[in-house]
């Protein structure tokens, strides 16, 4: 029995941006994020985020510190790497269009870190159910070696493709999840392994995770999902949220949705550059 119930999913709403590449700011769908969080937290319904963004490296606050951080991200940006530091947790981890990526957007209705892992489980299950076509198991926990390491790391027979992170508002919150659907997962570990060589020079070791890249594959790598990989992934997971939508929850959802226009989230983008960038 899936762990997913309808009282989750049965008025969510799917917004996919899988095809949307009008918009090259590496901090536009966290920006957008951020204000459809606002909306839920005011009443707006709850929603799942589908999108990636191409050519891309995402660093946490804690890597932003590293002593070399400024110097290794002029080094991506000379390879033509857009880069930038997002809000929610999580260390560095490379975009690309064979990334899905999965926000899932909510109102809050508990505290504490029952409710915080549970938030995380949620995305776990939905992820494992939309992979269980496959015939492959989900796994979750810390992988070793793994780039944006943590207790909610999912893999396949030992190696991580998926990482989850969390944004948490006053009224609502989003659980965002990298999916590595396509591709080398080796090579974006050796990737974030180069930019942790050069920002981390001088850091204690207990401040970066230190990547290895038989860690890492691609869902692409790892099951028969397909060489449309992250395209099969996305049906896979709206299939799994469709099933368990009401109709009645998705026309009181539908009623309840408002989206922000490109300029609103242009500028929100420009206030969490300006906000987390070190000073």
């Amino acid at each position: 029995m899936s762990e997913l119930s309808n009282d989750a999913f049965g008025s969510m709403l799917i917004l996919d941006r899988m095809n949307d590449d009008t918009q090259r700011d590496a901090l536009y769908p966290f920006a957008l994020d951020e204000l459809l969080c606002k909306e839920t937290g005011r009443g707006g319904p709850p929603l799942c985020h589908i999108w990636r963004h191409p050519r891309s490296f995402i660093i946490g606050l804690r890597d932003s510190r590293l002593p070399g951080a400024a110097e290794a991200c002029a080094w991506l940006e000379s390879m033509g790497y857009a880069t930038a530091i997002r809000n929610s947790g999580g260390a560095a981890v490379p975009l690309d269009l064979g990334v899905v990526n999965l926000s899932l957007i909510m109102p809050k209705q508990g505290t504490g870190d029952e409710r915080f892992r549970g938030d995380f489980e949620r995305m776990y299950g939905l992820i494992r159910d939309a992979l269980a076509h496959t015939g492959f198991a989900v796994d979750k926990g810390e992988i070793t070696g793994a780039y944006c390491p943590g207790d909610f790391d999912l893999s396949i027979a030992g190696q991580k493709f998926c990482g989850i992170a969390q944004r948490r508002q006053a009224h609502a919150f989003v659980v965002q999840a990298f999916v590595i659907a396509e591709g080398s997962g080796p090579k974006r570990a050796q990737l974030v392994r180069d930019f942790y060589d050069r920002a981390a020079q001088g850091a204690d070791a207990a401040d970066f995770p230190l990547v290895e890249g038989t860690s890492t594959a691609s869902l692409e790598e790892l099951t028969g999902i397909g060489p449309h990989a992250a395209v099969n992934f996305a049906e896979a997971v709206k299939s799994i949220i469709r099933s368990r939508q009401t109709a009645e929850g998705v026309a009181a959802s539908a009623a309840r949705l408002t989206l922000p226009g490109t300029r609103e989230v242009m500028e929100m983008a420009e206030h969490l550059r300006q906000r987390y960038t070190p000073k």
